[in-house]
């Protein structure tokens, strides 16, 4: 996986880690969403800001769509490194998998508690992400109860976790919706739910280009986007006709800008 093979890969550029002697503690942080313009915005960062992200213990777990995004964030120089229960993230950034599998979202759930949970004393940051087959619309709200639980859980054991919150990934749909009107549901929830005080990476809206790329009125992840024969993803391969959302390699690489973005934005 992303997080487990990249401490292999050779550093891209983006300069490397700081001297953990002289890292900058997170400051005040701006809560709220970022989607499209987060990718200019950490464009436009200056590298000592960028490299702030470096020094705070973050812990990101996900399947599939995000490895694309660690890959993408390592494309553009900021690495995830593996963590898990005994291996601690007190390196920075830090990523894992989750071994419950994709449309489990509540043991996803159970197991991000109790991996946060496993380094309370150095933990700064936590993102939980969804998979695309976690949200369904038959036991949406269920899900949307327990992930606040999970959040106000976490929030009360570990004074000063910051989160990041990633709107569901779409899939792409030709024929007929496959599930993204209840990740858009959800996702608006998320906003409406968390924005005033965590940071909200709104992936929907920026692999759709702001809602542009949609059947009728439900939105999915654009064509320049998703993962094909001539832009597979790095580590998922080439996506089915339909149903399926994760990053080209190149999309990745740009999307994750916005991701990074919105780690800085909690600790700037």
């Amino acid at each position: 996986m992303g997080c487990s093979d990249s401490s292999k890969d050779a550093p891209a550029p983006g300069g490397d880690d700081p001297d953990p002697t002289t890292v900058t503690p997170p400051g005040k942080g701006a809560p709220g969403v970022v989607g499209t313009a987060g990718i200019k915005a950490w464009d436009d960062l200056p590298t000592s800001e960028k490299d702030k992200i470096k020094g705070w213990n973050t812990i990101f777990m996900h399947q599939s769509v995000g490895t694309d995004l660690e890959d993408g964030a390592a494309a553009n120089g900021f690495r995830f490194e593996y963590f898990d229960m005994n291996e601690k993230p007190d390196g920075g950034l830090s990523g894992n998998v989750f071994s419950a599998s994709n449309g489990m979202p509540i043991e996803k759930m159970e197991e991000f508690k109790r991996n946060a949970l496993a380094h309370k004393g150095i933990l700064k940051i936590a993102i939980f992400k969804f998979g695309y087959a976690d949200i369904r619309e038959e036991d949406r709200e269920a899900v949307q109860v327990a992930y606040k639980q999970m959040i106000d859980d976490l929030r009360a054991q570990i004074p000063g976790l910051r989160f990041v919150h990633i709107t569901p990934p779409l899939v792409y749909i030709a024929t007929r919706d496959e599930g993204n009107e209840a990740k858009m549901k959800t996702g608006q929830w998320m906003k409406s739910t968390f924005a005033e005080k965590d940071v909200i990476f709104d992936l929907q809206t920026v692999e759709s280009n702001d809602g542009a790329c949609k059947l009728g009125n439900v939105w999915r992840i654009c064509d320049e986007y998703r993962s094909t024969a001539s832009c597979p993803s790095k580590s998922q391969g080439v996506d089915a006709p339909e149903g399926q959302g994760h990053l080209c390699e190149a999309a990745a690489a740009k999307i994750s800008k916005a991701f990074l973005m919105s780690i800085y934005n909690t600790g700037k």
